[in-house]
């Protein structure tokens, strides 16, 4: 039984001590990909500390179980997890782990519907704004939509028939290629498909709002993925043009007036832009990914570590 106690402690130990380590290095913010990849590697490895912790708690609890999960497996490995003799506390901590998985599945469904039921409520401003045409067809797949509308905003609105939006307002104070960058940089949104890492992020901090790995990735993925975006349009039309099209889109909302920015990440990405950072090497890149890749491994090895003992 001692194996689920250390798989709790490991993922308590990643949950409380990752957001610090990530929130604090200089790296994310060149390499915005490559830290959305790391985020994801440690949530995952923490979901699924919880989710081996439980599985083998249940194991300790119901000799069923146990006797089911363990039928195909050699003479020696169950003894070597000492999952017998450990009482009903053992079937409290099982059931308090799969109501925490159940909790996170509602909050997952529930941030998906309220998705749905704001971009229903969005196509459904968009086509009272911008109606089809006679003689339009419909029902095909990317459609850029133009809005008359003098404030200038791009925004791409996700599902099973994406939009790309813009306004009339940012089509006259877009200038030749800035136009162009504004249109990779939401393109980019859509292929990356940002928006189920926002859901996902959004339920996990939702579900568990006191727990700082996912309160962090909650709050790191709305700047990374702008970043990344960002970075898109800039490897595509240069990162000056990008620069003035953030600055043209937004330079009437106050964010870059001496007053209380509206967002106080866009200063920051246009410096970012003008002024770039170097990036890693691609070998730096390649080692940091097949390390955080390794993150989710070690949970595996906690877990697996006794069976394979026992077999050896």
């Amino acid at each position: 039984m001692t194996v689920p106690l250390v798989l709790l402690l490991l993922g308590a130990t990643a949950a409380a001590t990752a957001p610090r380590l990530l929130t604090r290095a200089g790296w994310p913010e060149r390499e915005p990909v490559l830290a959305l990849w790391v985020w994801q590697c440690v949530v995952g490895a923490v979901l699924l500390c919880c989710f081996l912790a439980m599985a083998l708690s249940a194991c300790a609890a119901w000799e069923w179980l146990r006797g089911g999960l363990f039928a195909f497996a050699p003479n020696g490995v169950v003894e070597a997890y000492g999952l017998s003799g450990h009482g009903s506390w053992a079937g409290y901590l099982a059931v308090l782990l799969a109501c925490g998985g159940a909790w996170t599945g509602a909050m997952l469904a529930r941030e998906i519907r309220t998705a749905r039921t704001r971009q229903r409520r969005r196509r459904a401003e968009l086509r009272v704004r911008s109606p089809r045409l006679p003689g339009e067809a419909a029902g095909f797949g990317e459609r850029l939509v133009v809005l008359e509308d003098a404030r200038p905003e791009a925004w791409w609105l996700a599902g099973q028939r994406p939009q790309l939006v813009i306004t009339t307002g940012a089509l006259r104070r877009l200038k030749g290629r800035q136009l162009d960058a504004v249109l990779a940089h939401e393109q980019g949104h859509a292929r990356a498909r940002h928006d189920v890492l926002l859901h996902c992020a959004g339920a996990l901090a939702a579900g568990f709002p006191q727990i700082p790995v996912f309160a962090g990735f909650r709050h790191q993925v709305h700047h990374l993925i702008e970043l990344a975006a960002d970075d898109i349009a800039s490897r595509r039309f240069g990162g000056l043009t990008t620069a003035l099209a953030l600055v043209e889109l937004n330079e009437d909302r106050g964010v870059f007036g001496p007053g209380p920015a509206l967002s106080g990440h866009l200063p920051g990405r246009v410096s970012r832009l003008l002024d770039p950072a170097p990036r890693l090497t691609r070998l730096g890149r390649a080692q940091a990914s097949a390390c955080a890749l390794l993150i989710p491994f070690v949970p595996l090895l906690v877990a697996f570590g006794p069976g394979i003992g026992a077999l050896t």
